[in-house]
């Protein structure tokens, strides 16, 4: 299992290494590797995916949300880092601080 560490809107996320990702039309079917670990995510999830396939900071990951659906900013905060998390325990995505 990854270390679980705390991701708070400064940290840094990319998706990992050891995952295969794949456009299947209206959804994206993620395969990790390290624990054969499938995923598959529409909308929204779809979305942040496509944008950790560059390591960027969560804040812009939620400032890009923001902007592209209407939702409630503390709601878009707390499902973003539930996903988050639940993506690094899988060993989808890695986590570091600062840039």
């Amino acid at each position: 299992m990854a270390e679980t560490r705390e991701i708070t809107l400064d940290s840094v996320v990319v998706a990992a290494r050891d995952q295969l990702s794949s456009d299947l039309g209206d959804e994206v079917a993620i395969l990790g590797l390290q624990k054969s670990t499938y995923y598959s995510v529409t909308g929204s999830g779809r979305a942040i995916w496509e944008l950790l396939q560059t390591r960027r900071r969560v804040s812009e990951l939620l400032d890009a949300l923001l902007t592209r659906y209407t939702v409630d900013a503390d709601r878009c905060r707390a499902d973003l880092l539930g996903l988050l998390r639940r993506l690094h325990d899988e060993g989808l995505i890695e986590i570091g601080e600062g840039v």
